[in-house]
């Protein structure tokens, strides 16, 4: 079971913690920490007997002397690294959607499919209540399983999976906002037109923009306004010493944000 303590915490590493280790070209590798266990790669071994007990951004060293940082991992990091049944929504995504949702602690989310748990553990470390559907089982599990392993096991106090497909009818209701990451969302449209509170919002992640076209002619037919689809990239820049320029290599598409918010009909 993880330690209780946050991953933001400025106590030593314990066993059972999980960790990432950074090596000199900016590699990240995740680790769970175990007594008497160690952490292999190209470079050679750094026991895990050395990490715990440290302070974080402590640097280690293997026997061919090459350095990594240890550093409690960030949701980033953990979203990128962790074990995955299905493909997750990218860091570059979550946060818009965390804005675009208005997500607010205590907020009562419906969401669906879960996935891997990415968006979960967004939400629910923003202090969210999330009720998820999932139609696959060992995607549910491995959900549950990716946000203890960030978040700790009282986050899953906040945090209800069911296997349902949320295209059928469902009584759940009460939400404050809704977030979808399916083949058809327009399927599930109609529910949370009951379902939701009024003024709720709801972020729908999609991949095709056929399937925002679909969407949007859904939305257009019920009680929904301020309807925007938005798309994010993400550049980064080389700035070494005088040379100035934008990096050759982008996260161009992963996917289309489209969101709206529910009206009394």
């Amino acid at each position: 079971m993880k330690p209780e303590t946050s991953n933001t915490s400025n106590t030593s590493f314990r066993s059972g913690e999980h960790i990432v280790l950074i090596d000199n070209r900016q590699r990240r590798y995740l680790v769970d920490l175990e007594e008497d266990g160690e952490f292999h790669s190209h470079a050679g071994v750094v026991p895990h007997n050395q990490i715990i007990g440290t302070s974080e951004a402590t640097e280690f060293r293997t026997a061919s002397n090459a350095r990594f940082i240890a550093l409690r991992p960030t949701l980033s990091d953990h979203v990128l690294k962790m074990p995955r049944g299905a493909q997750v929504i990218y860091p570059k995504d979550l946060g818009p959607i965390l804005i675009l949702g208005d997500v607010f602690a205590g907020a009562r989310i419906f969401e669906s499919g879960v996935g891997s748990g990415a968006l979960s553990t967004a939400l629910l470390r923003a202090g969210a209540f999330v009720t998820g559907y999932e139609i696959r089982e060992d995607f549910a599990v491995r959900a549950r399983s990716n946000v203890e392993m960030f978040l700790g096991t009282d986050a899953l106090d906040r945090y209800e999976v069911k296997i349902r497909d949320a295209y059928q009818p469902f009584e759940d209701a009460e939400f404050d906002r809704a977030l979808l990451d399916l083949p058809e969302p327009w399927q599930v449209v109609p529910h949370l037109e009951t379902s939701m509170r009024s003024g709720g919002i709801l972020v729908v992640y999609n991949p095709s923009i056929i399937q925002v076209q679909n969407l949007r002619q859904r939305l257009d037919q019920g009680p929904w306004v301020m309807v925007e689809t938005v798309e994010v990239m993400h550049r980064t820049w080389h700035v070494k010493g005088n040379s100035v320029r934008p990096d050759h290599r982008m996260v161009g598409h992963t996917g289309f944000l489209t969101h709206a918010r529910l009206v009394e009909t």
